[in-house]
C-alpha cells in the first residue's frame, strides 16, 4: 500500500477505534526467563561424587522406568476450574475481549486498568523417574500502557518456590507465543504451578494464558516445533451473485487445503478480515453452512472463524471445507467499500490463516497498513452480475452471458495469496507493456481520458521495469483501477491494483507484485520486506538512485526500527511511512552502495528466484545478502536498525 499525507489523518482515528475494539500489541521482547534451581533439600539428596559408570546405570533406569505423561490437569481450561485455584471466578474464561490459542477458554489475568492482582495455581507432580521435564504455556499480553522503558505491570510464573520467568507491559506480544522451561530439577516432587499478575493504578496490561502443559519423558529436551508452513496448497472455488449495484454479492466457497506438517492438523482458521469495516453484531462478511467441518467462535474482532475438521489430517492428507457466503460492501472509497456506484472489493474472501512453529498466525486488522499473511493458492471465481457493471478481477477473466441483463464473468489465478474485485459502470483502456503484458485501467466518472492514458503507460513502464529486474511477471494480466477519491493512496492484489492518477503511487503498487504477491512475506509482523523493498524497486524504476537518503535518517526512540511489526507502527501511526518506506528503502539503498550495483541486483534477482511463491523471512534476506559479499553486515544490519 502507498500512503498518502492524507492517510495519517484518517489512519489516526482508525486505529484509535480499533485499539479501543481489539487491543493491538506490539512487537515480541523476548522475556529474560531465570534458570530454575532446585531447592536445598534435593539438592543435597543428589551424590555429587557417584561414579560415572553407576551414574550412568541409574540414569538409564531412570529413564526406563518413566512413562511420559502430561501432568498439568485441564491446561486448555474448556473443562473451566475444576483443577485450578483462581483468585476470582472470572480468570478462567471465555468472555469477549481476549481469545484463546485454541479452543474457547481461556485464563485472564489482569487487565482492570487500576490497582489489581490476579492468581492462577495448581499442584502438579513431577514423576520421580523421568530425565526430562519440560513446562511450555501460550501467552499473550496485550496493554495500554505506552512506555518502552518502565514495566509497570507484571506477570510472574513460578514453580514451587522458583520464579521461572517475569513478564510485564514491555513485552507486548502480537497474538500468542509459546514459552517453555526445563523442569527436570523438580522430578520427585509435587510442586505449585502458579501464576501472578499485578497491574498499577492506571493503564491495563492483559496476560492472557492458555494450553499450559508439563510434559515429562526419558528424554533430555522436548522435540522442536514444526516450523513448516500449513495448510498447504489451498485451492479455493467461489460462485457469487450480485445485486443490482454490486454491493451485495452472495454464494458459495470451497477450500481445499493439505498439511504439510508432521504434526496432525484438527483444524483451520479462516481469515474474515473486512468485518474490521463492521462490527461482530454487523458483519459484513457472514460464513454459514459450513461442511467439511464445526465452525467455532469467531474471534480477533470477529476476523477469525475457527473450524475443527471432520478427522485431523496426517502429514500429506488433504481436506476440503465448504461454507455459504454473503458479502455486503460498506460506503466509502477504501480498499473494501463503494465509492457512489463504484465497488472495490478487497480482502473480502475469506482465506486459510497460516501455521507454524509459532502457531496460528491470528494477527488483527490493521488500517495503517497489511496483516494479510497468507501462502500462494489457486482461485476460481464466478461472478454473476448485471451486465452493465464491469468487473475487473485478479487473474484472467472469460465473461459469458447469463440471464437477462447479466453477465458471469469467470476469472481464475494461479499462485496468488488472495483474490479481489471492482465492480461499477467503469471507463476501460487497454493496451500491452513492451514485454507483452496486457494491461487494463478502469476509471471511474471524473478521471479524464488523458490521465487514464498516463496511468495506462506508467503501468507498462512500471511492469516491464519491475519483471527486468526481479523475474517475468506470471500472472497475464494486470488491471488498475483509478479513483482519486481513494484516501490510502493505492493498494495492491494480485493481478489488481487500486490507485490514485499518480506515477509514483502506481509504480510502487505493481512493484508490489513481486514483492507481497510473488514473494511472499508476515505483513504484519514483517511490513518492511514489502514496503521497503517495493518503495526501493519504485526508486529504481523511476530512475531515482536514493543518494544520500539515509544521511536524513533520524530515530524517534530507542525502540524503533525499520523490522517492526504493524503492532508497534499502529502505535506510532506518525512514524510508520518514514521509517518503513522512507527509512526502508534508503537502507536498501546503502546496501547496493556498500557492496555494489551489481551484487545488489544479482541479489535481489536470485533472492526473488528462491523464494518465488514462496515465504521471504528478514533472517533469509539477511543470510542472502551477506553470501553476496565479502563484506561483514553485521554492523549495517545494527547501524540500519534491521533486527532478526
Amino acid at each position: 500500500m502507498r500512503p498518502t499525507p492524507r492517510k495519517a489523518v484518517a489512519a489516526s482515528a482508525l486505529v484509535l477505534a480499533a485499539l479501543a475494539a481489539v487491543s493491538l500489541p506490539a512487537t515480541p521482547v523476548a522475556a529474560a526467563p531465570q534458570a530454575p534451581q532446585a531447592p536445598q533439600a534435593h539438592r543435597a539428596q543428589q551424590a555429587p561424587h557417584a561414579q560415572p559408570a553407576a551414574q550412568a546405570a541409574r540414569t538409564a533406569a531412570a529413564a526406563a522406568a518413566c512413562t511420559p505423561a502430561q501432568v498439568v490437569a485441564g491446561g486448555d481450561f474448556e473443562s473451566g476450574a475444576s483443577a485450578w485455584t483462581q483468585s476470582s471466578t472470572g480468570v478462567i474464561t471465555s468472555r469477549t475481549g481476549q481469545s484463546a490459542h485454541g479452543g474457547s477458554a481461556f485464563a485472564w489475568l489482569d487487565g482492570v486498568g487500576s490497582t489489581h492482582t490476579d492468581t492462577l495455581s495448581q499442584s502438579v507432580t513431577i514423576p520421580s523417574g523421568c530425565t526430562a521435564a519440560t513446562l511450555t504455556f501460550w501467552l499473550h499480553i496485550d496493554t495500554a500502557e505506552t512506555t518502552s522503558s518502565t514495566a509497570y505491570d507484571k506477570l510472574t510464573a513460578k514453580i514451587g518456590t522458583t520464579t521461572l520467568a517475569t513478564y510485564s507491559n514491555l513485552d507486548k506480544n502480537t497474538g500468542y507465543v509459546q514459552k517453555s522451561f526445563d523442569v527436570s530439577a523438580f522430578a520427585g516432587q509435587t510442586v505449585s504451578l502458579a501464576f501472578t499478575g499485578t497491574e498499577d493504578s492506571s493503564l491495563q496490561s492483559s496476560f492472557v494464558l492458555d494450553d499450559i502443559a508439563l510434559n515429562t519423558s526419558g528424554d533430555t529436551a522436548p522435540p522442536p516445533a514444526d516450523s513448516t508452513r500449513t495448510p498447504a496448497a489451498p485451492s479455493y472455488t467461489v460462485n457469487l451473485t450480485s445485486n443490482t449495484d454490486g454491493t451485495v454479492w452472495t454464494g458459495h466457497e470451497s477450500a481445499t487445503f493439505t498439511n504439510a506438517s508432521a504434526t496432525a492438523l484438527s483444524e483451520v482458521y479462516l481469515r474474515l478480515w473486512d468485518n474490521y469495516h463492521g462490527t461482530c453484531t454487523s458483519m459484513p462478511i457472514a460464513v454459514s453452512n459450513v461442511t467439511g467441518g464445526t465452525a467455532g467462535a469467531l474471534s480477533v474482532g470477529c476476523t477469525a472463524l475457527p473450524i475443527t475438521l471432520a478427522t485431523p489430517l496426517a502429514q500429506g492428507q488433504s481436506a476440503t471445507i465448504g461454507f455459504d457466503l454473503g458479502i455486503t460492501v460498506p460506503s466509502g472509497a477504501d480498499r473494501f467499500g463503494h465509492d457512489g456506484s463504484f465497488s472495490f472489493i478487497g480482502n473480502a474472501l475469506p482465506v486459510l490463516a497460516v501455521k507454524d512453529g509459532a502457531g496460528w498466525h491470528l494477527d488483527p486488522y490493521t488500517n495503517n497498513g497489511e496483516s494479510f499473511y497468507s501462502l500462494a493458492a489457486d482461485f476460481k471465481v464466478t461472478l454473476d452480475h448485471p451486465t452493465a457493471l464491469l468487473v475487473p478481477a485478479t487473474g484472467a477473466s472469460v465473461d459469458a452471458a447469463g440471464s437477462s441483463g447479466r453477465t458471469i464473468t469467470t476469472a481464475t489465478a494461479s499462485k496468488v495469496r488472495d483474490f479481489a474485485w471492482a465492480a461499477g459502470p467503469f471507463s476501460k483502456i487497454s493496451g500491452t507493456s513492451t514485454a507483452g503484458t496486457p494491461i487494463n485501467v478502469y476509471s471511474v466518472s471524473g478521471i479524464s481520458s488523458a490521465n487514464a492514458q498516463s496511468m495506462l503507460t506508467t503501468a507498462k513502464s512500471a511492469v516491464d521495469a519491475h519483471a527486468a529486474r526481479f523475474g517475468a511477471y506470471p500472472y497475464g494480466e494486470l488491471d488498475a483501477v483509478i479513483d482519486n477519491n481513494f484516501w490510502f493512496g493505492g493498494m495492491e492484489y494480485p493481478g489488481f491494483v487500486l490507485d490514485l492518477v499518480s506515477t509514483t503511487a502506481l509504480t510502487h503498487e505493481i512493484g508490489h507484485q513481486w514483492w507481497y504477491g510473488i514473494v511472499g512475506d508476515d505483513e504484519y509482523n514483517s511490513p518492511w520486506l514489502d514496503e521497503s523493498f517495493t518503495d526501493y524497486a519504485t526508486d529504481l524504476a523511476l530512475g531515482k538512485t536514493g543518494s544520500g537518503c539515509w544521511s536524513s535518517v533520524s530515530w524517534a526512540s530507542s525502540a524503533e526500527k525499520i523490522t517492526n511489526s504493524m503492532a508497534y507502527w499502529d502505535a506510532h501511526s506518525s512514524r510508520y511511512s518514514t521509517v518503513v518506506y522512507g527509512y526502508g528503502k534508503c537502507a536498501l539503498h546503502d546496501l547496493r552502495r556498500l557492496i555494489g550495483d551489481t551484487a545488489m541486483a544479482n541479489l535481489l534477482k536470485a533472492y526473488a528466484t528462491s523464494h518465488w511463491y514462496g515465504v521471504s523471512t528478514t533472517a533469509e534476506f539477511k543470510a542472502a545478502a551477506q553470501a553476496a559479499t565479502t563484506t561483514d553486515l553485521t554492523s549495517f544490519w545494527t547501524a540500519h536498525r534491521i533486527d532478526g
